[in-house]
């Protein structure tokens, strides 16, 4: 408790009805973890794997800072996103990430990175103010604490067989594209050439966001089974981020 109780930093709102801060209690995670559920596994068929009914939950939420919005009109949580800081990612030993990517080539920026995951927003409130509430205390948490980059795995439903998923891989411009020394390698990965196809991309408000601001991919998709997802890493320094993006999300 003492590290969630030094790490959560002011309030920030938006029009006094949305309040970005870090979770204070076990309770408020549990909330969380019952977002994640619900848009995960109920909205778009996840199988996940927890302990308790109703819950999205693994091994390391004990260890992450939770940050969170709160609708203070309803009184309920409807925005998460999961931090894993490079100090602590060191004392358990590993990364999120490297459960689907081998990430050798980036073991020397480990130091100055932070891990970002299971962000998500619930449906009733996906108008932009909750993510641009989650961004904008994300960033301050990086600056306040001079973190480089930012890395993470970026999902893309597979409800249409991957399809989607390779072509926005095969679309994906140059300059989006990480250099050579900085690619992973998926364990698993999606088989790109033989899912792509004609059909219109369809990119996920979140990873056009990562890439606006910009972060690059770092390889070829994974294929999740558990969440019927395709996962991109993306790894986003904080010296490519656009000005557009600091304008609206870095403070100090």
């Amino acid at each position: 408790m003492q590290k969630r109780e030094i790490e959560t930093g002011q309030l920030t709102r938006v029009k006094n009805r949305y309040v970005a801060r870090f979770a204070l209690s076990d309770s408020e995670i549990r909330a969380a973890q019952r977002l994640r559920y619900q848009v995960f596994s109920e909205e778009f068929g996840a199988r996940l794997r927890s302990s308790e009914a109703g819950l999205d939950r693994d091994e390391l939420d004990s260890y992450c800072l939770h940050l969170i919005v709160r609708d203070e009109d309803a009184g309920s949580i409807v925005g998460t996103y999961r931090l894993l800081p490079p100090q602590t990612a060191r004392l358990i030993g590993r990364n999120y990430s490297e459960s689907e990517f081998d990430m050798e080539r980036l073991v020397n920026l480990r130091s100055r990175t932070l891990e970002v995951g299971r962000s998500c927003v619930a449906a009733d409130h996906r108008s932009g103010s909750v993510i641009a509430l989650l961004w904008m205390k994300l960033a301050e948490y990086m600056v306040r604490n001079g973190y480089e980059y930012l890395m993470g795995c970026a999902s893309i439903s597979m409800a249409d067989g991957g399809h989607n998923a390779a072509n926005i891989y095969r679309s994906l411009p140059q300059g989006c594209r990480a250099p050579l020394e900085y690619q992973v390698f998926p364990y698993t990965p999606l088989p790109v050439e033989h899912l792509a196809n004609q059909q219109a991309v369809e990119m996920p408000p979140l990873i056009r966001g990562y890439l606006r601001a910009g972060a690059w991919v770092c390889g070829e998709p994974a294929w999740d089974p558990d969440f019927n997802s395709a996962d991109l890493f993306l790894l986003l320094p904080m010296a490519n981020l656009s000005e557009r993006y600091k304008k609206h999300f870095v403070r100090g």
